[in-house]
């Protein structure tokens, strides 16, 4: 008899046979009719780490994670000290004169704005809903959150990043056919990557594999309108924008909330994470641009008015950020209040930099905090999560162009021409989460304080 049979047959849980084992989080439950205030140390913490390790798989920041560890663990008569990072937490809970220690972790970072706004509610309501019930009942809660299915199947996925990506590359200065051609791309590359998710591929497998199918299909499409229509070679510059569904909005942002917040372990690993992406998906995208022989051109000109560029800069930007926001899984009508902000904040920001002579950091900026006031006014309404709203209304703002430029010049060894497009890059992604942080400092009196 195996020994996995051995287990079954004394009656207990088999083992988890994935490398990242799964949590048993109801054998530690011996109080099966007390209420959760009064359970034992155990069964009271095992409910403050599972509600941590849940937010944290959501995408959402450290600061984020803590306050809701603090306020459950207030709720079940305990403090609670964490320590967190970007797939992992270790924290520790006192209760009279004793004290219970646990390390969990994830087997990969996601985001999920849906179920990060149904934890958040579950947090709010913990005290005045959930102390007097089971422990057992509170997991069964848990469970139901952690079960929601995703709200887009990969190919719905493939045709929001397919919207997004093509008004991305409108907004950069590209026309119909660059747009024709990004919304193949990308819808293609997505739809690959979404599949590539579910079966549980790692990292940069999905990334590598992705944003080259998304490349290769935007130079088909656009060698058949060329071969077809007669179209202009310098159109095969918006292939750039064919990979930006893969732009790590989330974690780029938090990374430098938590790093302002002085979560340094969090802020450093979502840094480097995001970091990691945007390397290889450069990189891949280079290389594929290098077999092909596509060249990152400027756009060519659309000669529009003012005003027609503004009306279309706003569609642009509502659609943009719809698309990044039903990518992140939030339900139509987040998305669309995510759009309206990144219609109303993108475009003022892509006017200040026409109109004015604001450099584009500090608009990026002002841009950002337009978008995390707003995002506040609209969680005070409805009580939707402030980072649903704000990341996606501002990823759209961040210079994956400039950044792909500074990879390919790298590597053709033209380092002046590289640095100087990665040190635009470098500026603009560092005023964005500034302006958020100042939106919070300004709307949010607990974000104020370091304690």
């Amino acid at each position: 008899m195996t020994a996995k049979s051995n287990q079954t047959a004394r009656g207990t849980r088999p083992l988890s046979e994935k490398h990242h084992m799964q949590i048993p989080w109801y054998d530690v439950i011996v109080s099966e009719e007390r209420q959760a205030d009064h359970a034992t140390l155990e069964e009271r913490a095992s409910l403050v780490g599972r509600v941590g390790i849940m937010l944290l798989a959501c995408g959402t920041g450290a600061w984020r994670v803590r306050e809701a560890m603090n306020t459950v663990a207030r709720a079940l008569r305990m403090s609670c000290s964490a320590d967190i990072g970007l797939i992992s937490l270790s924290y520790t809970c006192f209760s009279n004169n004793h004290a219970y220690s646990e390390v969990l972790s994830l087997s990969q970072s996601g985001v999920n704005t849906d179920k990060l706004d149904a934890l958040e509610r579950f947090v709010r309501n913990f005290e005045k809903q959930y102390t007097t019930e089971t422990v057992r009942e509170i997991h069964h809660r848990l469970d139901q959150i952690q079960k929601m299915s995703g709200n887009y199947d990969p190919l719905r996925a493939g045709l929001a990043a397919a919207l997004a990506c093509c008004a991305f590359v409108f907004l950069l200065g590209g026309g119909p056919v660059e747009m024709v051609c990004c919304f193949v791309g990308a819808g293609i590359g997505n739809w690959l990557r979404g599949i590539m998710i579910r079966r549980s591929w790692t990292l940069l497998a999905c990334i590598g594999v992705s944003v080259a199918v998304a490349c290769l299909a935007y130079f088909l499409v656009f060698r058949g309108l060329e071969m077809s229509l007669g179209i202009a070679a310098r159109h095969e510059a918006g292939y750039i924008g064919a990979m930006l569904f893969v732009i790590p909005g989330f974690p780029f942002i938090t990374s430098m909330l938590d790093i302002s917040k002085q979560d340094m372990r969090s802020g450093m690993e979502r840094l480097l994470y995001a970091l990691m992406i945007t390397i290889v998906a450069s990189l891949v995208g280079w290389l594929v641009a290098m077999i092909v022989h596509l060249r990152p051109e400027n756009f060519v000109d659309l000669g529009l008015n003012p005003m027609l560029l503004l009306l279309f800069r706003l569609i642009a930007s509502f659609s943009g950020v719809f698309g990044f926001s039903v990518m992140f899984n939030s339900p139509k009508r987040m998305a669309v209040q995510a759009g309206l902000i990144g219609a109303v904040a993108n475009t003022l920001r892509l006017e200040l930099v026409d109109l004015s002579t604001i450099p584009p950091a500090a608009a990026a900026f002002i841009g950002a905090l337009v978008a995390g006031l707003l995002a506040s006014a609209i969680n005070r309404i409805d009580g939707y999560p402030r980072i649903s709203l704000t990341v996606p209304s501002i990823v759209i703002m961040v210079p994956g162009l400039y950044i792909y430029r500074a990879i390919y010049n790298i590597g053709l060894n033209n380092i002046g021409v590289g640095a100087e497009w990665m040190t635009r890059a470098a500026l603009i992604i560092m005023f964005l989460p500034l302006g958020l942080f100042t939106a919070r400092l300004i709307m949010d009196s607990r974000w104020r304080k370091s304690d």
